[in-house]
């Protein structure tokens, strides 16, 4: 497994290395020392695993995840045990308070490596990180049927929660498959898995109900493409 350190303390991070001397299947690959710097490590590096302090200058840990296009795999590291809990909450594959113990970090370590394994064997589904206020998920981007624009933010729909995330509908439509993810109209992108049912409607465009009955019109302009798309 491929990982990357990002601490804002050199002490820290020389002391993940001496723990993660002991297991060899650990490749280091880089090291980051606030959230910016987090941001372009991991574009240019690409890691499996980041181990993440919480508290930065700059911008928090969870600050950093919400930024990326994709998230990795998290195993986060601090001093301050009252993030413990809302590391969990964003289903984090683990928590490691700060001293580390060793026996701690091989337990996570070995979770990790039996999660890593589960996904090379079959596509690992992407993942976003979605901060809004002080909550916080991962989400499997195959598991959201709806991205809905307010402005210069979007509203995920997944399972029961609808948070917004601060990145335009343009933006994310250039990083989903267009194969499952299509843009109905100026509003929304729908995940093409979650239709249940297609109408025609009086302006020459589409009504799709969702699984959850959610409603959604497919424009006029939009519709041959969608037809096409799905085969109808």
């Amino acid at each position: 497994m491929r990982a990357l350190l990002i601490d804002d303390e050199r002490l820290a991070r020389a002391e993940l290395r001496r723990l993660l001397a002991a297991h060899p299947d650990v490749e280091i690959v880089g090291e980051a020392v606030n959230a910016a710097d987090g941001v372009q490590q991991i574009a240019a590096l690409k890691p499996d695993l980041i181990f993440l302090d919480v508290q930065m200058p700059g911008g928090s840990g969870f600050d950093m995840l919400a930024s990326l296009e994709e998230a990795p795999e998290v195993i986060f590291t601090t001093a301050f045990d009252q993030y413990a809990l809302q590391a969990f909450e964003v289903n984090a594959l683990d928590y490691l308070q700060k001293p580390i113990q060793a026996a701690r970090m091989a337990s996570a370590l070995q979770r990790c490596a039996v999660r890593h394994q589960s996904t090379a064997a079959a596509a690992a589904p992407k993942k976003l990180f979605i901060k809004d206020g002080g909550r916080c998920w991962f989400v499997a981007v195959q598991d959201i049927r709806l991205f809905e624009s307010e402005g210069n933010y979007t509203r995920v729909y997944f399972e029961r929660q609808q948070p917004l995330m601060l990145r335009s509908l343009n933006q994310l439509e250039d990083k989903l498959d267009p194969q499952q993810f299509f843009r109905a109209n100026r509003r929304h992108i729908i995940n093409l898995d979650y239709v249940e049912q297609v109408e025609p409607n009086d302006a020459g465009g589409l009504d799709l109900t969702l699984r959850d009955q959610l409603q959604v019109e497919v424009s006029r302009r939009r519709a041959a493409q969608f037809k096409a798309l799905t085969s109808l």
